[in-house]
Order: C-alpha cells, then structure tokens, then sequence
C-alpha cells in the first residue's frame, strides 16, 4: 500500500482494516476516513464494543459456536432436537442457517474445509469431537458443505468417516448453487436446500 500523507496510526488503522474481508486498500482508506470523522459516535464506541468482544467471546466447547457463555446458548437450549446434527465449515455458515430458521437441532462447526493446496488436511479440522457426538446418540447428520470443490471434498471425506457409525447421512439439496457460500445465499434459498436434502 502506497504511502499516505498522514501519520503512523492512520496508516496501521487502514492497514488492519484493509484485511477484513470485501475491504480492498480504497475501501479501507474511505472506512478509516468515516471512522476518523465520526470519532465520537462511531470510531470510540466500535473500539469499545471490539475491546469487549476480545474479552467476552469465545468458541463453544462443544459446536464451535462464538457466544459469550461455553456451551454456548444454542447447545443449552432444550427444545432443539439433540439427536439431529447439522455440520458446517464456519461459524458464518450456521449464523446463515440460524436467519433462515429452517433447522431446530444441533450444530457442529468444522472450522474450515479440506484444501491440499492450503495444507488443510482431517487432523486440522474438529473431525474427532464430531465423531466423538456421532456415537453419544446422533441419529442423523446433515452435511452443510458449502457447494465448492473444497466443500463438497469435505462432504465425501466424511460420508466415509461417518460411514461405520451407522448413522443417517444427508446432504443439503442442490438448490445451494455451484461455487456458493451459505454465508451469501439468502433465506429462500436457504429453506428450500434444507427441505430437500436427501441420502447419500
């Protein structure tokens, strides 16, 4: 990024933020520009409310959820069904399906996606804690892949591992689109996928 006629701390903070996703060095600049502008009522509470996330939120123990309590408020629930397990790569993926509103049982956060070209092999995502929930009373689960080629690796990966469980595999329908991302798709697209899932 090209030097700018400001200080050191200007710089760090387009910098950072030039790092969060769909946030190129422009939009950055732009961003820090408003952030600096309304300081008062936009930069010192974002810095507050940021400070505080730091603090209070953590990964579940037992989903992988982000929730300021461990086990996190969609594993305390009761009236969630704990013998349905939906799998997801990402935490954004089950905020996702959360919105839509189309899934009532439990969830379990892989933390990624299978990728030998970015060196992410089994051993990196939480592939034995879900085994380990598979065998304490899991009738079925749904595989929420996103629906790129690392995706759906994931999904024949564990089609296989979850194949000595006995246990119900499906996979979310093809309504989801080729080179999609749940996190993207809206909640339309969403419950139509889920109602149609089917065995594998």
């Amino acid at each position: 990024m090209a030097s700018l006629p400001a200080g050191a701390e200007i710089e760090r903070l387009i910098q950072l933020l030039s790092k969060l996703p769909g946030l190129g060095p422009r939009s950055a600049r732009r961003a820090a520009l408003v952030l600096l502008k309304k300081r008062e009522t936009l930069l010192e509470p974002l810095g507050a409310a940021m400070r505080d996330a730091a603090a209070a939120i953590r990964n579940c123990e037992i989903c992988g959820n982000l929730d300021t309590a461990s086990p996190c408020s969609l594993c305390r629930d009761p009236r969630r069904d704990p013998t349905i397990l939906c799998v997801v790569e990402d935490v954004a993926d089950l905020w996702a399906l959360e919105r839509a509103g189309v899934f009532k049982g439990k969830y379990h956060v892989l933390g990624g996606a299978l990728s030998a070209l970015d060196g992410v092999t089994p051993e990196k995502l939480n592939v034995a804690p879900l085994l380990t929930r598979v065998r304490d009373g899991v009738d079925e689960v749904i595989l929420a892949m996103n629906a790129t080629v690392e995706g759906q690796t994931t999904a024949h990966y564990l089609m296989d591992t979850l194949a000595a469980s006995n246990v119900k595999v499906t996979r979310l329908a093809h309504g989801v689109p080729v080179g999609g991302e749940l996190d993207y798709l809206d909640e339309g697209t969403l419950s139509a996928a889920f109602k149609a899932r089917r065995p594998l």
